[in-house]
């Protein structure tokens, strides 16, 4: 059966995100338990004098796994150094999380890998957060969702398609989940935060806790306010304590920052936002380049093989031009070596085309629009793909078309991605009145253009020719007479010397 929306989470669901303040703590423990406990303690009382529902969130890394072994000496590559200098054992872990729990904060935990997704099962850890730069790891994805806890997902970086591959990744293994909205530049400028897109989250994303997760300067109160105003339901910061010998960095709050955070969130009015798409910036690639994982071969790999989950592992850090975990995850089906690898190297295989892959592609950006626009589908609606020149060229001319009823009477929706047009034709025996719903389209009816605005009509009678596109994207109601296989008559001879099914692909699930 065909299904479209996102499920409502209820409110009993929602529980365990809505108003939640996060303080996460990352390495600001600098390795000590004392000097966690210390951070843990300051966090409590803020929570405690505010009255408001406080997490502490920690980091696992199994460090023995999570770097690869030639790079665990080395000292000029990213992060690997402060990560094996901050190393805290399973016991360390357990007893701070356990005083969190004792001060009447919540344990979140963001793990990197598998191994410590099966740490926060251990530790009995009550939300697991995903880190953006594991966004698109599938195979700890799948690890998370298998725990059955509630899942925080931060988005910094990612493209608005990988978050709908989230989305519907999670919906359809029924993960209690909330976004975070979230830029991936440290500390980040009041110019790169597009505060608006958390408020397009919330409308692309209907009944999914949608919160905040800040990197800009300490002392700057006005971010949280705005956040606040577009309606983020959970927030997160960085926190720590400087002493004598600890300094924080440049994106982390002392309790006194961290307080008159927490103050302005709860008295925060509107600060709007400029209303543009998001932008990925080439330095939040690159932050996020530097976190991922690479696949290296386990054993010895010869050219031509097929490559399975047991022939590599994943580590940091990704080589240029390396495959990564996600990757593989996603497309390791279509993965044969192209040359022989020895144990340790890195994986500089590229994915071939999949006909299904490229499907499902489509499905996911046709239903993220779906979604944006709030328009929901019937479970019994079937779906139909036209691909005049094949689903290698679907981006580029093609149409997705929801088929709600046929009798006398036909209603159908008819979703155009972004760039994407339909080649001019005509219909012998159907006239057809289109209405845009949500975007925009443009109709060429018997030579004359017509730029459609949400909410127009246009009126294509029988044998007039006529084509359409849409620029950004957009959503249009068809509503005619009779739909009759066959009835298209194209300008193209080649499409109609297509059978129907050579060009059109039906689904009843999607």
């Amino acid at each position: 059966m065909t299904k479209q929306g996102i499920p409502m989470q209820n409110a009993l669901q929602n529980a365990a995100f809505n108003g939640l303040f996060i303080f996460e703590m990352a390495n600001n423990h600098q390795g000590s338990v004392a000097h966690g406990r210390r951070i843990i303690d300051a966090m409590a009382d803020i929570a405690s004098r505010h009255g408001i529902r406080g997490a502490v969130k920690f980091q696992y890394r199994d460090l023995d796994t999570f770097i690869h072994p030639d790079y665990r000496e080395r000292d000029d590559v990213a992060h690997i150094p402060r990560f094996l200098s901050t190393r805290l054992t399973d016991d360390d872990f357990r007893t701070l999380i356990e005083h969190v729990r004792g001060s009447g904060l919540v344990p979140v935990v963001t793990p990197f890998d598998e191994a410590s997704v099966q740490k926060c099962l251990d530790h009995g850890v009550e939300i697991i957060k995903i880190a953006s730069c594991s966004a698109t790891d599938w195979p700890l994805l799948e690890a998370v969702a298998s725990t059955g806890k509630p899942v925080i997902a931060s988005t910094g970086g990612v493209p608005v398609h990988d978050i709908d591959k989230l989305v519907s990744f999670f919906q359809h293994r029924s993960v209690r989940f909330a976004l975070m909205h979230c830029v991936s530049i440290y500390p980040t400028p009041n110019d790169c935060l597009q505060m608006s897109f958390l408020a397009k989250m919330k409308s692309r994303y209907p009944g999914v806790p949608i919160g905040y997760s800040g990197h800009e300067d300490p002392d700057n109160r006005e971010v949280v306010v705005a956040a606040i105003a577009k309606g983020a339901d959970l927030l997160e910061r960085h926190v720590g304590v400087a002493t004598d010998t600890i300094t924080l960095n440049k994106y982390s709050m002392n309790p006194q920052q961290t307080d008159a955070w927490v103050a302005a969130a709860l008295r925060a009015r509107a600060i709007c936002g400029d209303g543009g798409p998001k932008q990925v910036t080439e330095e939040e690639r690159e932050s996020l380049r530097s976190l991922e994982r690479g696949v290296y071969a386990r054993r010895p790999i010869r050219a031509g093989q097929p490559i399975e989950p047991g022939d590599v592992f994943f580590a940091m850090p990704r080589q240029p031009g390396q495959l990564t975990s996600g990757e593989f995850g996603r497309y390791r089906a279509t993965f044969h070596a192209s040359r022989d690898y020895a144990p340790g190297e890195a994986l500089t295989e590229r994915a071939s085309d999949d006909p299904v892959l490229d499907v499902r592609e489509a499905l996911h950006d046709a239903k993220g629009m779906l979604y944006e626009a709030q328009i929901k589908i019937g479970e019994t609606d079937q779906v139909e793909l036209s691909h005049h020149y094949g689903m290698e060229r679907f981006r580029e001319v093609g149409a997705v078309f929801v088929h709600v009823v046929n009798r006398e009477y036909c209603k159908k929706l008819g979703v155009m991605l972004p760039g994407q047009r339909h080649p001019v034709h005509r219909h012998q025996r159907k006239e057809e009145t289109f209405q845009l719903l949500w975007g925009d389209l443009s109709v060429q009816r018997d030579g004359e253009v017509f730029d459609l605005q949400p909410g127009d009509k246009l009126v294509i009678e029988r044998g007039m020719p006529h084509a359409f596109w849409s620029r950004n994207g957009g959503i249009f109601e068809e509503i005619s007479t009779t739909d009759v296989r066959g009835d298209s008559l194209y300008e193209d001879a080649a499409i109609n010397r297509l059978d129907p099914m050579q060009r059109k692909t039906f689904l009843e699930s999607w």
